[in-house]
């Protein structure tokens, strides 16, 4: 769907993390810097989304074009007061949230698949690990959102305390401990599963 609406000339490169120019040229109006960014991040905003969400990759893949499509017409409140990719966790965290207030209000979350891994195991052990997967992927989605975040973050984008602060709004303090409340709360969901695989 963005990819229709971007034109298709020579792509920009862009190197990890993205480039301050390419920012400018996206609040310029540059088309081909928004389609470098889009391919840059789309696989992490959509990670964070698909958490978010409980697993639901077609609600995820919406969030995703919602938040390039938000980021299209906002680029331009991008002041460079911190790193680019804190800004656009904000948004994409903060459309997050508003579809969660929608959907509260519409329906129960949807159960989670269960997850693929590629290994060499057997079939048995292969089952096992995919029945682990989805029931670590059900305890996250079970946390209160507040608690919910800090773990996406973390563990999805590997972002340090400073920068998960900074993507929610709070202190350093304050993600530590969420972070420390949602672990207690998932190891007291997942404790049956000590010494499983």
């Amino acid at each position: 769907m963005l990819d229709n609406m971007v034109a298709t000339r020579e792509q920009i490169p862009v190197e990890e993390p993205i480039q301050s120019q390419v920012v400018t040229a996206c609040q310029e109006g540059d088309r081909e810097a928004l389609r470098s960014l889009f391919e840059a991040y789309k696989d992490r905003v959509y990670s964070i989304a698909f958490y978010s969400l409980a697993g639901d990759e077609a609600a995820a893949a919406d969030m995703t074009q919602q938040v390039f499509l938000k980021l299209m017409t906002r680029i331009r409140q991008f002041r460079g007061d911190s790193e680019f990719t804190t800004w656009l966790y904000r948004l994409v965290v903060n459309t997050c949230r508003d579809e969660q207030r929608k959907q509260r209000r519409l329906v129960a979350m949807p159960e989670l698949e269960l997850v693929e891994t590629e290994s060499a195991d057997t079939p048995v052990t292969s089952y096992a690990r995919r029945e682990l997967a989805d029931q670590v992927q059900s305890a996250v989605a079970s946390l209160k959102p507040k608690l919910r975040w800090p773990i996406v973050l973390k563990y999805s984008q590997e972002l340090s305390y400073e920068e998960i602060a900074m993507v929610m709004g709070c202190s350093k303090g304050t993600v530590a401990s969420r972070l420390n409340r949602a672990h207690r709360a998932l190891a007291k969901k997942l404790g049956q599963l000590r010494g499983q695989i």
